[in-house]
C-alpha cells in the first residue's frame, strides 16, 4: 500500500512542479500565455489518472477505463476546439463521447480478458461513429453555408454518402449470408 501511496505522491508532486514551472514561465515571459493553449491537458491528465489507477489496481478495477476514456476524450475535443476555434463542433462532438464509452468498454474487456465486453465496446463504437457522421454532416452543412473551405464543406456530405453505401452493402451482404 505504501508503494502505491509513494507512486501517487511522486505523480502528484510532478504535476504540481510542472504547473508551477509553466506559471512561472508565463510570468517571466509576459507575452506568452501558456494556459490559453494547454489548459485542455489538465482534463486529459485527469483522464489519464484513471488509466494509471486501472493499471495499478489490476483487473478488479478494469472499469476505470470507461471514465478514463470519457474524460480523456472530452479533453481531446476541447484541445481541438481550443486550437482551431471551432467551438460550434460541440453540436455533434458529443457523439464522440458515446464512441469513447464504447472504447472504454473495449479496453476494459481487453484488460479483464472478457470477449463479451470487447464485443459490446465495438458495437457502441460503431454507433458513435455513425452518429458522428450523421450529426456532423448535418451541423457542418448548417454552420459552413457560405463560409469555410471547399474541403470543409464537402467532407461531411461525402462521409454521409460513404456511410449510406456502407449500410446498404452490409444489409445486402447480410441477407445473402442468411
Amino acid at each position: 500500500m505504501s508503494t502505491q501511496r509513494n507512486a501517487g505522491a511522486l505523480i502528484g508532486g510532478s504535476v504540481l512542479i510542472a504547473i508551477g514551472i509553466l506559471s512561472l514561465l508565463g510570468q517571466v515571459f509576459g507575452g506568452l500565455n501558456f494556459w490559453s493553449f494547454i489548459w485542455p491537458f489538465i482534463i486529459i491528465g485527469a483522464g489519464a489518472m484513471f488509466f494509471i489507477g486501472m493499471f495499478a489496481g489490476g483487473k478488479s478495477v478494469s472499469g476505470l477505463a470507461i471514465p478514463g476514456t470519457i474524460i480523456t476524450t472530452v479533453g481531446l475535443i476541447l484541445f481541438y476546439q481550443n486550437i482551431t476555434g471551432h467551438w460550434e463542433s460541440w453540436s455533434y462532438a458529443w457523439t464522440v463521447i458515446l464512441f469513447s464509452v464504447g472504447l472504454g468498454i473495449y479496453i476494459m474487456g481487453i484488460y479483464a480478458q472478457d470477449e463479451g465486453q470487447r464485443t459490446s465496446g465495438k458495437g457502441l463504437m460503431k454507433v458513435g461513429v455513425i452518429m458522428f457522421i450523421i450529426f456532423g454532416g448535418f451541423f457542418e452543412m448548417i454552420f459552413s453555408i457560405g463560409s469555410g473551405s471547399v474541403l470543409r464543406q464537402s467532407i461531411f456530405p461525402v462521409l454521409l454518402i460513404l456511410l449510406g453505401l456502407y449500410l446498404i452493402y452490409t444489409r445486402l451482404t447480410h441477407k445473402e449470408a442468411e
